[in-house]
């Protein structure tokens, strides 16, 4: 057993698995608390390095792509705090921290692990269900239907419109941006009938506004990841040819099938206008950027 335990948090490799558990100190992002232990398994992982600095190193495991749906569904964006798989270590600990190292990267080596992308997720995700609230309102995934339901704050179309309820099986991908604190971020659920809208998320019912608390925005990760997890895997997209890109890729509706979906969405702005949901300034604003969408 290689093990480094530090305030950020504990490493613990047997042979087989890498079990990464979150340190319960106050420097410890909410993030990586709310997500908890995380158990790599050998075969996911496609490197580990130690970066040694003047008053504190940094241990990290490079993932193979497509092996976890974290990553998938966050882009590579999760603040550098907030990766699980990044540990701060302590210098007088550099050389506990080098030894774990060597041991996971030997066992790397006598497996024969490969480093191409993966077929499929080997890690689970966060369990379900799971509910995040944001600044834009409350998210939740139970395993088989996403449901947002809207804050006071939020855009009046938005409360509008009620609950939002998406079944997975509706689900083409999802889109995640982190709020930086500086800049607003989003998470957006895409479904084949809204695959080529732009409304901007503020205006955008599938979607959730990030604006408010940067650390407590960042759970909303979470869900994005548990919904991933459950979606295709990125390989079985383009003729099973896995894409580089980090997000997934879209599917694409026949021509036949966009024309419907603009038809279907420019009803329902006219709806909302008719019975005074929109104003004429909202409605001719989202109808110009539904039109630029499709």
């Amino acid at each position: 057993m290689a093990e480094i335990i530090q305030r950020d948090g504990t490493w613990a490799f047997d042979g087989t698995t890498v079990r990464i558990t979150p340190g319960l100190h106050r420097s410890v992002p909410l993030f990586r608390q709310t997500y908890g232990e995380v158990a790599v398994p050998l075969e996911a992982i496609a490197g580990v390095v130690f970066e040694p600095e003047r008053k504190r190193g940094r241990l990290r495991i490079r993932l193979r792509e497509g092996a976890d749906p974290l990553l998938q569904a966050t882009g590579g964006r999760l603040p550098d705090p907030a990766d699980p798989y990044r540990l701060v270590v302590d210098v007088d600990r550099a050389g506990v921290a080098e030894y774990v190292a060597e041991e996971i990267r030997r066992a790397l080596l006598l497996d024969q692990i490969p480093k191409e992308p993966t077929k499929a997720y080997l890690l689970p995700g966060p369990p379900v269900p799971v509910s995040v609230r944001s600044s834009d309102g409350t998210v939740s995934f139970d395993g088989t239907q996403v449901r947002i339901d809207w804050a006071d704050t939020s855009d009046r179309v938005k409360r509008a419109t009620g609950p939002r309820i998406i079944a997975v099986g509706d689900l083409v991908q999802v889109e995640w941006l982190p709020n930086s604190g500086y800049e607003d971020g989003f998470l957006r659920f895409v479904t084949r009938e809204t695959v080529f809208s732009k409304l901007p998320p503020e205006k955008d019912p599938y979607a959730l506004d990030l604006w408010g608390s940067a650390r407590r925005d960042l759970l909303t990760a979470l869900v994005a990841t548990a919904v991933t997890a459950r979606l295709p895997h990125p390989s079985t997209r383009n003729g099973g040819e896995y894409t580089e890109r980090r997000q997934p890729t879209a599917a694409v509706p026949p021509a036949a099938d966009h024309h419907d979906v603009l038809l279907r969405r420019l009803r329902e702005l006219g709806e909302l206008h008719r019975d005074g949901v929109l104003t004429d300034e909202e409605f001719a604003m989202t109808k110009a950027a539904v039109l630029r969408g499709f």
